[in-house]
């Protein structure tokens, strides 16, 4: 059995080293094989996705910082949380830097026998090898313009920044802060005992190249006592839902699926998800002795795209009903989350949704 996974992102190389585990070859195709990492990037992962990645993928323990409880603020509740959530036993989810697992993935990948890179290609020479398996991870092939245009599209119309500030040293920094500001959400992502990252979404009403982002962090920052702001990296944000998920034997994959706005850490959880629910398809025809072609993507599909697509509407409902202007609705969004807080069961509910997604 022989794959193809087109692009060497994050999700690219989890899915490629999830399926050598299986020995199953794997040819990954590169535009650019030394890709530039982003430093400032960090990856927030759920309990039961951790679990899957150790078991399946990596052991990525020595680069998760744990994270015990969520505090969420907003702009008119001053130093007052409007909600919490906390787990006495257990850590609600972990933050990763995003370069330290690529390395770890990729340093990995290359040494297995299994896996090879090569020089990406055209769709058409890419067709005549001999790969049961092709599947896309790449935003820019010409595959995606070719194969997967249709799609659900959102632009939020807002831009992404994101750094990491260094701070004096606490005894247990594991709690992540989020606040609901007027312009959009800001979350404050404990990766170190001292060292956070920050990842502001702001509403593009004005030139986002005008906005300077230490002032915002000194306004909204009672929490760290920071002795310095590193490079801070810009990026602008849409959604999406693919249409249709593969075209013969070829499976889009990962962000090109389901396109996440940050405010829930949600996206590469999905990724991971995805990357469970593949293998799993692919584990039952291998125990069936029926090869590896279309119909994995047939049944892939057919098990994910409803819950992706749920999945990100809700996602994307939370950020439209949290992030208005309006005094009233602010008033509203305030008395909404101190419910929830409140309330034990939505409380429950909200983390394992947060955990594991939807299971229907």
């Amino acid at each position: 059995m022989k794959v193809c996974i087109i692009g060497n992102n994050l999700t690219s190389l989890a899915l490629a080293k999830a399926l050598v585990n299986k020995e199953i070859f794997v040819d990954i195709l590169y535009k650019y094989k030394n890709i530039s990492l982003d430093k400032t990037r960090t990856i927030g992962l759920s309990k039961s996705n951790i679990n899957f990645f150790i078991k399946n993928i990596s052991n990525i323990n020595k680069i998760l910082w744990p994270i015990k409880k969520i505090k969420i603020f907003s702009e008119n509740s001053g130093n007052k949380e409007i909600i919490k959530f906390n787990d006495p036993n257990n850590n609600l989810f972990s933050i990763m830097s995003n370069y330290k697992l690529y390395n770890q993935l990729n340093s990995e990948l290359c040494k297995n026998k299994y896996y090879k890179s090569k020089k990406s290609i055209s769709l058409k020479s890419l067709i005549k090898l001999d790969h049961d398996l092709i599947i896309n991870c790449d935003h820019n092939h010409e595959i995606t313009k070719k194969l997967f245009f249709k799609k659900f599209e959102k632009n939020y119309d807002s831009f992404a920044f994101t750094t990491i500030i260094e701070h004096k040293k606490l005894i247990m920094n594991n709690t992540a802060i989020q606040i609901f500001t007027n312009r959009g959400p800001v979350a404050f992502l404990p990766i170190s005992n001292n060292k956070t990252s920050v990842v502001y979404s702001m509403r593009s009403k004005v030139n986002e190249n005008n906005f300077d982002m230490k002032k915002f962090i000194s306004r909204f920052n009672s929490f760290y006592e920071i002795q310095k702001i590193n490079k801070i990296s810009k990026f602008q944000l849409k959604a999406l839902s693919l249409r249709k998920y593969y075209k013969s034997n070829i499976l889009a994959f990962g962000d090109l699926l389901h396109k996440l706005h940050p405010l829930a850490g949600q996206g590469f959880n999905m990724s991971v998800r995805d990357i469970n629910k593949l293998l799993n398809v692919i584990d039952r025809r291998i125990e069936l002795g029926l090869p590896l072609d279309q119909t994995v993507c047939k049944e892939f599909q057919n098990q994910t795209k409803s819950d992706n697509f749920i999945f990100s509407e809700g996602i994307d409902f939370v950020y439209e009903f949290f992030n208005s202007q309006n005094t009233i609705r602010n008033k509203l969004v305030d008395t909404t989350i101190k419910y929830i807080g409140k309330n034990k069961f939505l409380n429950e509910y909200f983390k394992k949704i947060a955990d594991v997604g939807l299971k229907t």
